[in-house]
This record gives structure tokens, sequence and C-alpha cells, in this order.
């Protein structure tokens, strides 16, 4: 299990880290896969019914590979060519100036199985 120390205090970050999470998520996913999931009519007999699994596995991983292929290409273009990476951010953002502010969570800490 992943544990912080008893001291850490996570400052709540209106613009730093919050700002960059969601400029990702929307990049990693936004135009990828989960769109063509998203696309098309809802199912009249299993819409919002938590019971049925709304999307294959094929699909899923579809989405996760996709995402995480993204996520890697951001974090390495993070290390290796700053002015690339702020360009992305500020792509981005044009996403998601709707969205709620990230909360940190720390049930991920709990949870991690490490």
């Amino acid at each position: 299990m992943l544990r912080m120390k008893k001291s850490t205090t996570i400052p709540e970050d209106r613009t730093g880290v919050a700002r960059e999470a969601k400029a990702l998520v929307a990049l990693a996913f936004r135009n990828g896969p989960i769109e063509n999931v998203h696309a098309g009519k809802a199912c009249p007999t299993c819409q919002g019914d938590p019971e049925y699994s709304h999307i294959t596995q094929a699909e899923m991983r579809q989405i996760m590979k996709a995402a995480v292929d993204r996520l890697y290409t951001f974090l390495v273009l993070k290390q290796h060519e700053q002015e690339a990476y702020d360009a992305l951010l500020s792509l981005g953002e044009r996403y998601t100036t709707a969205w709620d502010d990230p909360v940190f969570s720390r049930g991920v800490l709990r949870n991690s199985g490490s």
C-alpha cells in the first residue's frame, strides 16, 4: 500500500497540477476510441443500468491503450520538449473550461494494493 507521511499536506491547487490533469485527460481521451463508444444511439434496454456492461472488453482495452499511449507521449514531452508539452496543455485547456476542478483522492493510496 502506498502511504503518505502524516505530516504531508496537499495544498489545494487551482492552477498548476489541476490545470495539467484536466488538460491531459481531455487530450488522452478526446477524439480517441471512447468517442466511438460515446457516439450513436443509447441502448433502450440497458441505458443507465449498471448491471449491464455498456462496452465490450475489446473496446475498453482499446480505450485504455490509446489513453496510456497518449499520456506516455505527453510525459516524455514534459521531460524532453517542455515547449511542445506546454502547447499541448494549452490545447487541452480549450476543452476543459467548464469542467469542475479535480479533487485529491486519498482513497487511491489506500486501494493501491502496493
